[in-house]
């Protein structure tokens, strides 16, 4: 049985460079706009038998002006980043930068007290993997980390590899198949 979940990547909540760890706002004016244009292409998405989103208020948000009415999925949150959270990492660099280089250079890392990067793909691979097994189609909103996560722990990519995946506000990637035999599927535009 094949199970067919696209991600879509939570619209911004701030400009990227103000982005911060684990951040918990809601949409910006610019978020709204996006969620606005991107609508037309996007809402199809919510015809999946199961829809699902990160429990943050901006994915929430992002569902919800969608029209997928997704149920949240605790598992789905963003990375504990512990005392980070809050702050921008050019903020935390400048405060910790023996704290930030460990943690970019070791998975198993958290000198701030949260999740390890380790865990954090673990823990969004365990979410994939209890995935209904029965065909059909399923789509998910979550932060642009979860989607990063998710693709290094279906690619069996190693976790450095997430530092090398750019996954932009309302991006969208389609992953195939089933616990522990994730594909990556890229779709054409044309027919």
């Amino acid at each position: 049985m094949t199970v067919r979940l696209t991600l879509v990547a939570a619209a911004r909540c701030s400009a990227l460079l103000a982005e911060r760890f684990d951040d918990d706002r809601p949409l910006d004016g610019a978020g709204w706009h996006e969620v606005a244009l991107a609508a037309h292409a996007l809402a199809p998405l919510g015809a999946a038998e199961l829809r699902y989103c990160s429990p943050t208020a901006r994915s929430r948000a992002t569902g919800e002006a969608l029209g997928y009415a997704p149920m949240a999925q605790p598992a789905l949150r963003d990375c504990d980043m512990g005392r980070w959270r809050g702050y921008t990492l050019a903020e935390v660099a400048a405060r910790e930068p023996e704290a930030v280089d460990a943690w970019l250079a070791d998975p198993r890392a958290a000198p701030h007290g949260g999740e390890p990067l380790l865990g954090f793909i673990a823990r969004i691979g365990g979410w994939l993997d209890t995935r209904p097994a029965e065909d059909g189609a399923m789509v998910a909103v979550a932060e642009p980390a979860v989607v990063r996560a998710a693709l290094v722990y279906a690619l069996k990519a190693p976790p450095s590899a997430y530092w090398n995946v750019d996954v932009r506000p309302l991006s969208t990637v389609t992953l195939t198949g089933g616990a522990h035999r994730w594909h990556l599927s890229l779709m054409s535009l044309a027919g």
